[in-house]
């Protein structure tokens, strides 16, 4: 069973037809143009210890899809364009406020864990009081903004309203329950260790996610007693204190995993794999082929993607990614924030970091190119090939067991098999250039600074620690020695 808030949730087996918004009640353009114009504001909660994480990591840090939980509450957030966004931190506060310092929102300390609703009450003070609460939890990762617009319309001055998320579960077992009228109408909501054995039958629960007008949210919250089995001060019950008032309480349903939050390690494991799915059904949609969606992880951004794209198992992509036409790219390869043209190969077990990579060029099987290496069109890359901080020109060619660093290599170069650019004199890094045509032999040592000019060849074995001037030879090898009558070392029998 999914997680929902983290916090306490909250239902019946039955949403009333009032509550479900069809396309003739609600057009999705009209949810999101009510929604724009509100003036809304945003109070994230996120001052749980997390122990069940068993981490000394705060749990609304810990990394789904590549990024903290919190971050991705705190993006929906900011699709709404709130007035204001106020996060409130607890347990970890220091290392997430170190993580965050450059957010754009404000800080709300709760010294004391008093409960959901002692939380949004350090908040509510740093909001206009003609805004619109939105309350969320900076552990629960993957809602949707149409969910949360949707939300945000029943609310409205007018007519007096609260917005409550809601989900049902086949098992709503440790979850706040919502209690409704015989019409259907939302009357309460009883957290689990106060229900009774009717109320806790029912399956619609709550997710710990509403919106209500500031002022009359502030009432509440001032009116609120920790009279319950946790000696906390409930959140949930703002909804009963609605009902009394005569304020309605409209409940929007959403997708259990939507709603899902996390408490322990096997839920933030659930919740990537449900992330993941979602990355690669958008990717299907825009064309890219996936051998096996469930064997894809994306931990980052695809800020561009062309036509006919292929994507084969155990691929991850991190950081900013940009892929061209007809790109293919094998298994088990890892890219993070790479620029990839068009017709580009890249072949199984290779890695592509901080690197832009030409058209038609190809890569690896088993290659690695390290930051800031810039390989021109056609260029090849070849098995256990490692590249790093160099420029490799047009149809050049490094293909077998190299290493190839802090250098200049120009166009139609071969470099041979074993060849290493000595680029570290134990204290600085130096470069090594290779100008248009060059021909480096197998097993050849360039010791930088040096530079090999055009169409120069070096001899295999060489160990080249001059420029080695255009168009011609340069090796450097001791004369080829016979030694006769000689033996090899053999070891003594019984040894």
């Amino acid at each position: 069973m999914l997680c929902l808030s983290g916090f306490k949730p909250g239902g019946e087996n039955f949403l009333p037809q009032a509550c479900c918004f069809s396309r003739q009640e609600f057009s999705t353009t009209l949810v999101r143009e009510r929604a724009r114009n509100m003036a809304i504001s945003v109070v994230i909660l996120a001052a749980g210890q997390g122990t069940r994480m068993r981490s000394a990591l705060p749990k609304v840090l810990h990394i789904l899809g590549g990024k903290p939980l919190l971050e991705h509450v705190c993006e929906r957030a900011r699709e709404l364009n709130p007035e204001r966004i106020a996060i409130v931190y607890g347990h970890g506060g220091e290392a997430v406020l170190r993580r965050f310092s450059a957010w754009p929102v404000i800080w709300v300390e709760q010294a004391l864990q008093l409960g959901t609703g002692h939380a949004v009450a350090q908040a509510l003070p740093h909001f206009p009081s003609n805004t619109t609460v939105l309350v969320l939890y900076g552990d629960v990762p993957l809602l949707r903004q149409e969910t949360l617009q949707k939300l945000l319309a029943v609310v409205d001055e007018d007519v007096p309203a609260l917005g409550l998320l809601t989900a049902l579960l086949p098992d709503p077992t440790g979850y706040g329950r919502i209690v409704r009228d015989g019409q259907g109408q939302v009357l309460r909501i009883v957290e689990e260790r106060d229900a009774s054995v009717e109320e806790r039958q029912i399956r619609e629960v709550n997710t710990g996610i509403l919106a209500a007008p500031a002022g009359r949210l502030a009432t509440w919250l001032a009116q609120l007693n920790n009279d319950n089995a946790q000696g906390e001060y409930y959140l949930t019950d703002v909804v009963a204190m609605a009902v009394q008032e005569g304020v309605t309480v409209k409940a929007i349903s959403a997708p259990a995993e939507e709603v899902a939050g996390v408490n322990d390690k096997r839920q933030l494991a659930q919740l990537e794999r449900v992330y993941q799915r979602h990355q690669a059904e958008d990717l299907m949609i825009k064309g890219v082929t996936l051998r096996d969606p469930d064997r894809f992880d994306l931990r980052g951004q695809i800020e561009a993607i062309g036509r006919d794209v292929e994507i084969d198992v155990n691929v991850v992509l991190e950081g900013s990614i940009r892929l061209g036409n007809r790109v293919r790219i094998g298994p088990n390869v890892i890219l993070k924030d790479v620029e990839i043209g068009d017709e580009v190969e890249i072949l199984a077990n290779s890695l592509v970091e901080q690197a832009k990579v030409g058209a038609r060029c190809r890569i690896g099987p088993f290659a690695r190119i390290r930051p800031e290496t810039v390989l021109a069109e056609e260029a090849h890359i070849g098995n256990f090939v490692e590249v790093k901080k160099s420029s490799i020109g047009s149809g050049s060619k490094v293909n077998h067991l190299s290493y190839i660093g802090d250098s200049e290599v120009g166009s139609g170069v071969n470099i041979g098999a074993g060849t290493i650019t000595c680029n570290y004199d134990g204290v600085s890094k130096h470069k090594t250039v290779i100008e248009d045509g060059a021909f480096i032999g197998s097993d050849t040592q360039l010791v930088a600074p040096v530079r090999v000019g055009r169409e120069a060849t070096i001899g295999a074995g060489s160990t080249i620690t001059k420029d080695a001037p255009a168009g011609k030879l340069t090796l450097s090898r001791c004369q080829q020695v016979t030694i006769e009558h000689w033996q090899r070392p053999v070891k003594p029998k019984g040894r």
